[in-house]
């Protein structure tokens, strides 16, 4: 019995040891989210629409492509807008994506611009009805925090003044899309924000992202801080 209890004090520092990597283990940040779809939406996904054709070839935004949807363009008015997600950190002014310096391809890697968010040329405008889809890095200060979203998070679309345009609610967080799956840009469908960035620095790295529908007017939309 005695020797039993002093193999057990001999181990009690390796003990105190292991559970003291655990604690420091878990309290390390988090890397991407890797979790399922969330959210049960009233008004079908982007995906759910009438599917832009999925080809290996072609990749959603910021990310390794080698061609994108060829679809015109549309006029997009979205200078001097800002997008906001006010609990996450998030104001960045938007202005209209231009796929052949965003998207890389082979001997290009790209030059996606910085402290702002793109909104890809076949969007429609916000509060236009269809889908407004707006990328932007995965860096501190830009789209970072967006992985850290929850369902009921206000999207607001603001002018220069910080007076509210438009006022969404997020319902859909997908924090895995297939790089491939560009039925996310599809213009067509219900009036809706589309928010993407990536989850990590590889061309196949899956996508975040994020869906927004809006609220019921402009009385609903929140105060900012």
């Amino acid at each position: 019995m005695n020797r039993t209890f002093a193999v057990a004090l001999s181990l009690a520092p390796l003990v105190l040891v292991a559970i003291a990597a655990a604690v420091l283990l878990t309290s390390v940040p988090s890397s991407p989210p890797t979790g399922p779809v969330v959210g049960a939406p009233t008004a079908p996904p982007a995906s759910a629409a009438s599917p832009v054709a999925s080809s290996p070839d072609v990749l959603l935004p910021e990310t390794r492509g080698t061609a994108i949807p060829t679809e015109t363009p549309r006029v997009l008015a979205v200078s001097g807008l800002r997008v906001v997600v006010p609990r996450l950190g998030i104001d960045l002014p938007l202005e209209v994506g231009d796929t052949e310096r965003d998207v890389p391809r082979p001997g290009f890697d790209g030059a996606t611009p910085e402290r702002m968010a793109l909104v890809y040329p076949g969007s429609r405008n916000p509060g236009q009805g269809g889908n407004t889809y707006i990328y932007a890095h995965a860096r501190a200060g830009m789209f970072l925090s967006l992985w850290s979203a929850k369902l009921g998070d206000a999207v607001l679309i603001l002018r220069a003044d910080g007076s509210v345009v438009l006022a969404y609610q997020i319902a859909l967080i997908v924090p895995r899309v297939d790089p491939t799956d560009t039925s996310w840009l599809d213009a067509q469908g219900v009036e809706r924000l589309t928010l993407q960035t990536s989850t990590g620095p590889r061309p196949g790295d899956p996508r975040f992202i994020v869906v927004a529908y809006p609220l019921a007017g402009p009385a609903e939309a929140p105060r900012l801080p």
